[in-house]
């Protein structure tokens, strides 16, 4: 039966992966992990694993893997189904039920995928025939061994135009099936010829998904014909951006060893498996998409990609970084490796050996040093246009990526790199600059970074949202965004501390997003303008409330210098505050835990400097009342 992928997902999200196991595994934490012995194979040194954070078990010794609903099926020799449906009724979840339809698309897959493994084992058979000579002389002519062929299945279509037809069709395998599955085709315009093999007088290479079922073939030709290489159509089963040659061979290792390679083509890809390099995969002749990326993310957090040295090198490179920036994640990004031209991995292991591969990945640069290289590398900053022109690009590449978090990272890291380019030819200083045109820093100036480069009070608990908490913590937030809300063009000097700043009230930190969403348009709009833009994206009762507020009407500064510096001066103080209410958050939860004088001194201590603040007339803080 077929399951929808929402139910199944909240199925694996309600499902307690250590507590399913433990019913027969004693688990010991190791870490982040869970380790015991493992309950497929014998051993008497624990090598199997639970990671309840990835959702998966792994075993190193009989390399079982799989997420809750796999070891149900493996521990109780149940089906998906059966699996499916006990583990539903111990979460007190409603299997749904399969209508006609998904229940008649289900039987069709079933059926492609059949027809699809008996044309990998007609076109294998092919290869170790008389039809298959010259194939089989290419592959081993690549330096392949029987068991690379065997091991990936490798094959050959005769020369023929139905010598796949006539092996395969029949009343149980009809001609619309091979054609949905992509291995005839129908001449175009006339409905009424008959149809003919889609693959012809070329080395197969069978596709599989991640399970290891074929789905589609790639394939090479010999001689002159063009294209050089065909894939399989779109079809039910394959859709070529959402594919990686050599998945299924590479899932373990690339798991085992938490980095996954990716390619251009299928020989690389082989080369490098037989070569030791088991956790290389490769795109289906087009650029690497954004599934695929993805797909990769399943299995390393950071998957390098090796393109060739040559041009056309560096332009797939740079499609690549453009293509993952958006789609970053905390923790998830690429690494990319060049390899020295004219080599290929093919050609670079048979010349070098696996070693001076092994040398190129370990030269791959992060996807940061490459994104600034596309931006910045070559590109003359010796006016103050062309170095504005850069800022703004690079602005807009770090803007381009839709994690708050990652992208507030990249905009303080490509200011800080920028920074750097431009200190040398700094020769006029402006306001607050030095004489080599460093930031210098005054008395009294906010501490906008601490000695480890964080924002005062980050990385400690945030006070809860809500009455609880200080007026005077919310209030500070209230006047910052008031300062923006008067003078729009002062996001801009002030956008990076601002977006790594959460607030502590979440309708303030709501606007203070939706402020952010704004940055560069902000240039040409005044206070009216701006406030319409938010309240068309539909922040009208933060904005209404906020604008009410002694907070917004209080101290309205006339020009954006003056605007600047009280900005300064209230961030200063909100750090600190900031700090403060976290420190009080701490020591109530360590007085929760252990009720000794020294700790309640302390929490009344905080608590005293606290109630002094909320007093402080001098702070205008009466409470926006969010």
């Amino acid at each position: 039966m077929a399951f929808p992928p929402q139910f199944l997902d909240e199925l694996r999200l309600r499902l307690p992966l250590a507590g399913i196991v433990g019913r027969r595994v004693k688990l010991t934490r190791k870490g982040r992990e869970q380790q015991g012995l493992c309950p497929f194979h014998n051993e008497k040194t624990p090598s199997f694993t639970v990671n309840e954070e990835k959702g998966f078990f792994h075993c190193f010794g009989c390399g079982a893997h799989g997420d809750a609903i796999g070891f149900e099926m493996r521990a109780n020799h149940l089906s998906f189904t059966e699996a499916v449906e006990k583990l539903a009724a111990e979460c007190g979840m409603e299997v749904p039920k399969a209508t006609l339809q998904e229940r008649q698309q289900e039987a069709r897959r079933a059926s492609l995928h059949d027809v699809m493994e008996a044309a990998c084992r007609f076109f294998e058979t092919q290869l170790r025939a008389g039809a298959g000579r010259e194939g089989l002389a290419y592959l081993r002519g690549r330096g392949l061994t029987e068991e690379t062929i065997a091991r990936f299945r490798l094959g050959w279509a005769p020369d023929s135009r139905q010598a796949l037809k006539t092996a395969l069709m029949s009343e149980a395998v009809p001609e619309s099936l091979l054609i949905e599955a992509g291995l005839l085709k129908k001449p175009d315009g006339d409905g009424d010829r008959a149809s003919f093999d889609f693959f012809r007088g070329r080395v197969m290479f069978p596709v599989a998904d991640r399970r290891g079922r074929v789905i589609a073939f790639g394939a090479r030709t010999l001689g002159d014909g063009q294209p050089k290489y065909l894939n399989s159509p779109d079809t039910p089963l394959f859709h070529k951006g959402s594919t990686l040659y050599g998945l299924a061979h590479a899932r373990e290792t690339a798991r085992e060893k938490g980095t996954v390679l990716a390619v251009e083509g299928y020989m690389d890809v082989i080369a490098l498996h037989q070569a030791g390099f088991a956790f290389a995969v490769a795109p289906l002749g087009t650029a690497l998409t954004e599934a695929q990326i993805e797909e990769m993310w399943r299995l390393a957090d950071e998957p390098t990609l090796c393109f060739d040295g040559d041009n056309a090198g560096q332009r797939a490179m740079s499609r690549a970084a453009e293509r993952a920036l958006p789609i970053l994640k905390p923790g998830k990004s690429l690494r990319f490796a060049l390899l020295p031209h004219p080599e290929d991995p093919d050609s670079l292991i048979k010349a070098k050996g696996a070693a001076a591969m092994q040398s190129v990945l370990d030269q791959a640069r992060p996807l940061f040093d490459v994104a600034w290289d596309v931006t910045a590398a070559g590109r003359p900053v010796d006016t103050p246009e062309r170095r504005a022109a850069l800022e703004k690009d690079l602005k807009d590449k770090a803007f381009a990526i839709a994690d708050e978090t990652v992208r507030w990272q990249y905009l303080s890291a490509f200011r800080e790199r920028l920074r750097d380019l431009l200190r040398p030819r700094s020769a006029f200083p402006g306001p607050g600059m030095g004489r080599r045109g460093e930031f210098r820093r005054r008395p009294g100036d906010p501490p906008l970074r601490a000695a480890d480069g964080r924002l005062p009070g980050a990385g400690k608990p945030r006070p809860p949202a809500g009455d609880s908490d200080p007026l005077w913590l919310r209030s500070c937030e209230a006047q910052l965004l008031a300062l923006l809300l008067l003078h729009p063009p002062l996001l801009d000097q002030i956008c990076e501390p601002l977006g790594e700043t959460g607030f502590s009230d979440n309708a303030l930190d709501n606007l203070r997003r939706g402020i952010l969403k704004h940055l560069h348009t902000v240039h040409d709009l005044d206070s009216e303008v701006f406030c319409d833009h938010l309240r068309a994206d539909g922040l009208a009762p933060v904005l209404d409330r906020l604008q009410d507020t002694d907070e917004y009407r209080i101290g309205r500064p006339e020009t954006i210098i003056e605007a600047r510096q009280h900005w300064d001066r209230l961030f200063k103080r909100y750090a600190w505050k900031r700090g403060l209410a976290n420190d009080i958050g701490q020591a109530a939860e360590k007085l929760g835990q252990d009720m000794s004088t020294r700790t309640f001194d302390r929490f009344a201590a905080l608590k005293q400097v606290g109630s002094g603040i909320a007093e402080d007339k001098d702070d205008d803080d009466n409470g926006p009342g969010f």
